[in-house]
């Protein structure tokens, strides 16, 4: 038998063409689903897209199908009520304010990289008192153990052994180990200082990352020494001055934490404050601790105790970092300040940035481990949205009017600090201070 010719190329089978042809059916009925969904459900309002039922001026023709997208005619674009609930795209900064709270950003980020010093660890368990605070974890770790035993076979306690030891920590710290510095006294009478204002740092100083350097004197007569109030930003030289305001407790209390094995992220408020993060292994999310003010998992404090509005709250830790605003500020309206230093898809770009530049040497398994904690935060940061949103609408009657509130729980305000500094940074409370004024400089 002899040989058939080949045929043509063009009528070839060719599996490429097929899968493309295939692939650009299943765009175009997504195309179409999609205008389908963002059409108004009223004949009455309008729509970009061609209608599918005829006019009344041309009710006697038959209905034309709509024409098929092509490249000289394509599909109309979906409108953006069908769009609005996509997830940010992030996007990396383009304009010279979103470059600057990039950097800064950056430069934060490296504070807790401190705290992975072998050295610094050293030093840190030293001056602990390891007996005291792991007898105290015991007892309450038993005590909340016999708790949940009573309360059913398969009840878990509220909060495991580790977390009872940075509790421990935390108690001794802010009753023992630290103070809080107003006006610092009078190194040579001991009388109490006057705020003169901010002063060059000296080499010494500086070496002990102290940039900024506030300048007081002695308010006694046959005195009138000066005395001067370095910010250090050296947690070894904390150890060694154990003092400050809440800057050096944060820094000097989240050192700590990591010296006993805690897992540690530190806080920056953009309105001047910062405090410590803790993961708790037992209930698998990070726990709201403030040294300053002996605070245990109450990140409503500043918002609703103290009445201060924020911004941003970014944690940095070892792993990268997370804009956990929505942790601090359940209320945005009532609660958050203006976020205009950056877009939000721009601050998207930024965490993930440094994610991937603090998770590139990890193990594979660390990072899997990471990304899992990562989703189920994202979830917990969703949830308080929808839970404020929801108690936004419970309080709401059916006349439109705000119902009475219920009894809720009640946020202390802050306890670090003279109530004159307090109402300068506008931290004394809801009601005893002007929204308005802007805090003072250095947390």
């Amino acid at each position: 038998m002899a040989d058939q010719d080949p045929q043509p190329p063009s009528q070839q089978f060719n599996p490429h063409d097929l899968t493309q042809q295939f692939e650009q059916l299943l765009r175009t009925r997504r195309l179409n689903a999609l205008t389908q969904r963002a059409r108004p459900r009223h004949p009455s309002q309008s729509s970009p897209y061609p209608s599918p039922t005829p006019s009344r001026h041309s009710s006697h023709h038959a209905p034309h199908p709509p024409p098929r997208p092509t490249q000289n005619n394509p599909p109309a674009l979906p409108t953006y009520s069908s769009l609005r609930n996509m997830p940010k795209i992030p996007s990396p900064p383009q304009d010279a304010s979103s470059h600057r709270f990039r950097n800064n950003l950056v430069g934060l980020s490296f504070k807790p990289t401190n705290y992975e010093n072998p050295g610094l660890l050293d030093e840190a368990l030293a001056v602990i008192p390891l007996d005291r605070i792991y007898g105290e974890a015991e007892d309450e770790s038993q005590l909340l153990q016999a708790k949940a035993a009573s309360i059913g076979p398969n009840a878990k306690p509220e909060w495991g052994y580790q977390d009872c030891v940075i509790r421990a920590l935390l108690r001794w710290f802010k009753r023992t180990f630290f103070s809080f510095v107003n006006n610092p006294p009078c190194s040579v009478c001991a009388a109490p200082t006057v705020a003169l204002g901010m002063t060059p740092p000296t080499p010494e100083e500086k070496a002990r990352s102290a940039t900024r350097v506030e300048l007081y004197r002695c308010s006694a007569s046959e005195c009138r020494a000066f005395e001067r109030f370095p910010r250090y930003g050296d947690v070894w030289t904390l150890l060694q001055t154990r003092r400050g305001r809440c800057g050096e407790w944060a820094d000097c209390f989240s050192m700590l934490c990591r010296a006993v094995g805690g897992r540690v992220r530190w806080v920056w408020c953009a309105e001047d404050h910062v405090w410590t993060e803790i993961y708790s292994e037992q209930q698998k999310r990070w726990i709201h601790v403030d040294a300053c003010e002996e605070a245990w998992d109450n990140p409503r404090l500043y918002a609703e105790g103290w009445g201060k509005k924020m911004s941003y709250c970014i944690a940095f830790s070892a792993d990268g970092a997370t804009d956990v605003t929505r942790r601090y500020v359940r209320d945005a309206a009532k609660h958050g300040a203006d976020r205009n230093r950056c877009p939000e898809e721009v601050l998207v770009w930024i965490t993930d940035e440094l994610k991937k530049l603090r998770r590139e040497n990890l193990s594979k398994e660390d990072r899997r481990r990471i990304i899992i904690e990562d989703h189920r935060e994202e979830k917990e940061l969703r949830g308080y949205v929808v839970r404020a949103l929801a108690a936004e609408i419970g309080r709401i009657n059916l006349s439109g009017q705000p119902s009475t509130p219920g009894e809720e729980q009640k946020v202390p305000g802050r306890a670090s600090g003279t109530q004159e500094w307090r109402e300068a940074r506008g931290e004394a409370g809801n009601g005893s201070h002007n929204n308005d004024q802007p805090p003072r400089e250095g947390h």
